[in-house]
């Protein structure tokens, strides 16, 4: 967890940047994108691949089966062939069948609807007890599937925040979950998250970042390192 004094300066810095996100991208209003259970296994299938990659398991999934029931109980190497698109369908394959298995077992039907009843640390400690289920994976549910306040970080968002200086520049993707649902207001967590990866597919790109376009620059760690180093080297 964050020292006061440090909680205090990101929470000053972030009431500078998120005005501006806000300016440039809009105030997205909560809406929910999938069900819960089909949130689950499009995360799984989000793993290690683009949006356009999981979407094309995921759809071939719902064509070809008429429910989760019907995936769940498949041949795994048939779950395999369908998701291909996604990539990693070997470890997806299973991982999708066994957390389908998991909630049924535990729930005794194939529904997530009972985690909207439960406080978030709660939901989420439930959640990762599946194999494959990480902090990402639950906040992407919990935030777009019941609009709970779980701040999801994805490779856009952590990255962006960490150039920002949100989070520490050694801070993984696990730790960023906790540091950020500390600086960002909980009501403010589903905008602030699609605003920072809209910000980092426009703007903030991995490679090739356009700093020169970018209104965040007076706020942001990187672009300030890489002028003091372009000064240095003059």
């Amino acid at each position: 967890m964050l020292d006061p004094a440090t909680l205090a300066q990101r929470r000053a810095h972030f009431a500078l940047i998120d005005p501006l996100l806000t300016e440039a991208y809009g105030y997205p209003a909560w809406r929910q994108h999938l069900p819960p259970v089909d949130e689950l296994v499009s995360t799984i299938l989000s793993q290690a691949t683009s949006d356009g990659n999981r979407d094309k398991g995921f759809y071939a999934l719902k064509a070809r089966y008429p429910d989760w029931q019907s995936v769940r109980d498949a041949p795994v190497e048939e779950i395999e062939q369908t998701i291909r698109p996604a990539g990693l369908s070997r470890q997806k394959a299973p991982r999708i069948q066994a957390a389908l298995r998991f909630v049924t077992e535990h729930q005794g039907t194939l529904s997530l609807e009972f985690l909207d009843d439960l406080p978030v640390a709660e939901a989420k400690a439930w959640l990762t007890q599946m194999d494959g289920i990480g902090h990402k994976t639950a906040a992407i549910i919990l935030c777009f599937a019941f609009n709970k306040p779980a701040f999801p970080v994805d490779t856009h968002v952590h990255r962006v925040t960490a150039r920002l200086g949100l989070i520490g520049p050694r801070t993984d993707a696990e730790k960023a979950h906790h540091e950020l649902e500390a600086i960002v207001p909980p009501s403010d967590y589903y905008a602030v998250h699609l605003n920072l990866i809209q910000h980092g597919r426009t703007l903030c790109k991995a490679r090739n970042p356009r700093c020169a376009a970018c209104f965040l620059c007076p706020h942001c760690r990187y672009y300030q390192e890489q002028q003091e180093g372009a000064v240095q080297h003059e």
